[in-house]
C-alpha cells in the first residue's frame, strides 16, 4: 500500500476497487459508467485520476458514500488498511445508519422467498380457482 503522502494520481476505478468499495475493478467500473461515483459533484469516467483530497460520492444500492478521499493506493490490501483511504462524512454516515434503522424497523428484508412449500401452493391454488358470485 503506498503512503497518503503520495502525490501519484490513481485511476477512479482502481483506487475504488482498492478501497473496497467494489469487489472487481470491472464493478467499480460499470458504477462509474452508470453514473454512480461523482467526484467534486460531477459525473467521471473510470480513468480519470484522482488525488489526496477529493470528494466522492458513492451511490452502492439505496445507500450513498460522501467520502473525502485520504490515501491513494494501487492495491487492494486488508479491509482495515482500506478504510484508512477515505474518510466519510458524518453527515452520509448518520443518513445511511438512519435508512437502515426505517427499513429494520418496517421489516424490510430484501431476501428471496423462495419456491412455495405444499402448503402455499394450495392456497395460491384456492386462490386462482376462486369461483366469483
Amino acid at each position: 500500500m503506498k503512503a497518503s503522502g503520495d502525490t501519484l494520481p490513481v485511476r477512479a476505478d482502481k483506487w475504488l476497487w482498492a478501497a473496497r468499495f467494489y469487489k472487481t475493478r470491472s464493478l467499480a467500473m460499470e458504477a462509474i459508467n452508470g453514473g454512480k461515483v461523482h467526484l467534486n459533484g460531477e459525473r467521471i469516467k473510470p480513468a480519470r485520476k484522482l488525488v489526496v483530497g477529493d470528494h466522492l460520492t458513492v451511490q452502492k444500492g439505496i445507500y450513498s458514500f460522501t467520502i473525502t478521499i485520504a490515501g491513494l493506493s494501487l492495491q487492494r490490501g486488508p479491509a482495515a488498511v482500506a478504510q484508512t483511504l477515505y474518510s466519510e462524512s458524518d453527515e452520509s454516515r448518520q443518513a445511511r445508519q438512519a435508512l437502515q434503522e426505517a427499513r429494520k424497523l418496517l421489516g424490510d428484508s430484501s431476501e428471496r422467498q423462495g419456491r412455495p412449500d405444499k402448503r402455499a401452493r394450495r392456497q395460491i391454488h384456492r386462490f386462482r380457482t376462486r369461483q366469483v358470485k
